[in-house]
């Protein structure tokens, strides 16, 4: 019988093994990014992230599953909320925390959670895997137990073996096989391309030059700059930047191939930076920042430039990132995301699984709405 355990660091699991199982479409659950988190201290006690990694042998040892888990005393660098149900908790003289949560830490990006590698093994793979791990919850005597953001054919089997699904949305755009950008545009209503190209044509005036790299191609230097801007984002905000500069030059040396940083330059000046990754078919948009407020700025940076390099390296699809309505009028339309949470209370259980009930109406109404305001002509 295949036997599940956790290691504590993930280098405990060999790299090319791990990332043999890993989905090529997210760059975001390889072995080098995860690690450079563990190396460089972006995870760790101190910001409520333990490696609680899980990873599926058979009786030979041959690895056959993997997940990325961490044991949280916080939900912080999730982005699916449950802060209503930790306060339940405290209410009811109750603790939350600590949890297990399968996530990539501060990446709300969809992609495969029961890294299992495509063979035709997967699906008994991955409910080994998800039984395994409710098992070792029961153990640690943890409250719960949550993958997120998982793929589309996983959310089923995680329903399944008794895990409650929870839908939320993002704004992404799915190429329609766009021969440039101009062609994309073309697909717009009148008004919302004139938009765009407004917006477009603000930032040139603004004398704002633009350059994308991937990060094997980035310097030093701009490394720090593009570090600087990202840190200067989260304390405007009172966020905690805790990715560090290491980590970034850390992935750019390991999958820089992997990564685009799109950097805004006003003369010699760099004033402006978005981070994304790069997958087999998708783009993630991940972070930005800047240093002085240019017009429409962000829009060029964190979702043209990202548009344009799909259409030009024929990537299927496109994900800038967490929350955003203004996303839909710039050709991104909403999309249902997907958890799934074990709560070992069977009180706090049956609650939970109402609230999400009625949840899951309310957001389907929003979709709807969302799509209302597509900027794309009927067909």
């Amino acid at each position: 019988m295949p036997e599940l355990m956790t290691h504590s660091a993930i280098t405990a699991i060999p790299a090319d093994h791990w990332n043999r199982l890993a989905d090529p479409d997210a760059p975001f659950l390889r072995h080098e990014f995860l690690a450079a988190m563990e190396r460089h201290g972006c995870v760790g006690e101190a910001l409520g992230w333990l490696p609680q990694h899980l990873a599926l042998r058979d009786e030979q040892g041959q690895l056959l599953a993997v997940a990325p888990c961490y044991l949280k005393s916080n939900s912080y660098g999730e982005f699916v909320f449950d802060w209503t149900w930790a306060d339940a908790y405290r209410r009811h003289g109750l603790h939350y925390y600590p949890k297990l949560v399968v996530a990539s830490p501060y990446t709300p990006a969809t992609g495969r959670r029961l890294l299992t590698g495509d063979t035709p093994e997967r699906h008994d793979h991955a409910q080994a895997l998800i039984q395994g791990a409710m098992q070792i919850a029961e153990r640690m005597g943890v409250s719960s137990l949550h993958w997120l953001f998982t793929a589309d054919d996983e959310i089923g089997w995680l329903k399944a073996q008794g895990l409650m699904p929870r839908m939320g949305c993002q704004f992404h755009w799915h190429n329609q096989g766009h021969a440039s950008f101009t062609d994309l545009l073309d697909t717009f209503t009148a008004e919302k391309r004139k938009k765009i190209r407004r917006e477009r044509r603000r930032v040139t005036d603004s004398g704002i030059r633009i350059r994308r790299l991937t990060g094997d191609a980035v310097t030093e230097a701009e490394w720090v700059a593009f570090h600087r801007l990202y840190c200067d984002t989260f304390d405007k905000h009172g966020g905690i930047p805790t990715l560090t500069l290491a980590f970034f030059q850390d992935i750019g040396a390991t999958m820089g191939q992997q990564l685009l940083l799109v950097l805004a330059f006003h003369g010699q000046r760099i004033v402006a930076a978005a981070f994304s990754l790069i997958g087999q078919h998708s783009l993630y948009g991940r972070h930005w920042g800047c240093l002085q407020d240019f017009h429409s700025l962000h829009f060029e940076a964190c979702y043209y430039q990202g548009l344009e390099y799909c259409i030009e390296h024929g990537l299927a699809r496109f994900e800038p990132g967490a929350q955003g309505e203004h996303k839909v009028s710039r050709g991104f339309l909403p999309t249902p995301t997907w958890s799934a949470h074990w709560i070992a209370n069977p009180v706090f259980r049956s609650a939970i699984a109402h609230v999400l009930e009625q949840e899951q109406a309310g957001m389907n109404g929003y979709l709807t709405e969302m799509h209302a305001h597509s900027p794309y002509r009927s067909r």
